[in-house]
C-alpha cells in the first residue's frame, strides 16, 4: 500500500456541511480540491463574477462536452501527478463523477446529509437568503442541484447520495459532525495521519 493514495469524496447537498467536513479533514491532513474548482476556473474564462445558477450551466455544459464524468477526471488526473496522499474531493454531484474518481484506488465517497430547515436555515444565516424572490430561486437550485429536471448528465446529488460508502447525517452540532467523520475514518482503516 506503499504510494497509494486515500481519497475522500463528499457529496450532499448545498450547506449540508461539507465545508465543515473539509475543514475536520483538513485537520487531519487531508489536502483539500473541489469539481467546482474545475468548474470556476472554466467560468473565469468567461466572466469573473458567476452566480449558483451560471455554475450550474457551465458544470452542465462541461459534462455535455467531455461527458458525464470529465470534472471527476480533471480531479483524479490532478491527483494522480501530486505528491500528497491523503486527498478531500468536494463538489462531486454526478455518478459518472464517482466513477471517474473511483478509478484512484482507495476512494471513498461520503454523503453529507441535513435536514431541509437546516439548510435553509444556514442559507440564511450566510445572507443568501433575504427576501422571497431569494428564497424561491434557492429551492429551485436546490431542485437542480437534486437532480429534478436535470439530464442524466447534469446536476444529480440525489443519485449521487444512493451510491455513496457512507452517510453522514450533520443535524447537530459541529462536534456530532467530526465524530461521525471519525468513525468513517476509522471503518476505513485512514486514522488521523
Amino acid at each position: 500500500m506503499a504510494g497509494a493514495k486515500l481519497c475522500i469524496g463528499l457529496t450532499g447537498r448545498m450547506a449540508s456541511g461539507k465545508g465543515e467536513a473539509v475543514r475536520i479533514l483538513n485537520g487531519y491532513g487531508f489536502r483539500y480540491i473541489s469539481l467546482s474548482d474545475i468548474v470556476r476556473s472554466e467560468a473565469a474564462k468567461v466572466e469573473p463574477r458567476v452566480n449558483r445558477s451560471q455554475m450550474q450551466d457551465i458544470g452542465n455544459r462541461l459534462r455535455q462536452e467531455g461527458g458525464a464524468g470529465i470534472l471527476g477526471k480533471k480531479v483524479r488526473e490532478l491527483v494522480a501527478v501530486a505528491d500528497e496522499k491523503r486527498w478531500v474531493i468536494d463538489g462531486i454531484r454526478n455518478p459518472a463523477e464517482v466513477l471517474e474518481l473511483k478509478k484512484i484506488g482507495d476512494f471513498f465517497l461520503i454523503a453529507i446529509e441535513s435536514a431541509m430547515q437546516n439548510i435553509v436555515a444556514r442559507l440564511k444565516k450566510r445572507g443568501r437568503v433575504t427576501d422571497m424572490a431569494a428564497e424561491k430561486e434557492l429551492w429551485a437550485s436546490l431542485e437542480r442541484e437534486w437532480g429534478n429536471g436535470e439530464p442524466a448528465g447534469g446536476q444529480q446529488v440525489g443519485r449521487c447520495l444512493a451510491i455513496a460508502d457512507f452517510t453522514v447525517a450533520n443535524n447537530g452540532t459541529l462536534a456530532e459532525l467530526k465524530t461521525r467523520l471519525d468513525e468513517v475514518l476509522s471503518k476505513i482503516g485512514a486514522g488521523h495521519a
